[in-house]
């Protein structure tokens, strides 16, 4: 499903910047619990959460959708 696979992306470079889900939610403004779900899948984020999130990994649209 698409929302694993974002979910696994958005992980993947979470961990490259060496941070946790703690620091990416407060860094993107959102709750810890819904970046968990965010990253197993379970939710279903919007396109403004997804622009939240991908701004504080400091990463394009475009970079995280061409290496997916």
């Amino acid at each position: 499903m698409i929302t694993d696979k974002v979910g696994n992306r958005i992980k993947e470079l979470r961990k490259i910047e060496g941070i946790s889900q703690e620091k990416l939610a407060f860094k993107a403004e959102l709750d810890r619990t819904y970046v968990a779900g965010v990253e197993s899948g379970k939710r279903n984020l919007s396109i403004r959460s997804l622009e939240k999130i991908l701004n504080a990994l400091d990463v394009s649209f475009e970079k995280f959708f061409k290496d997916m």
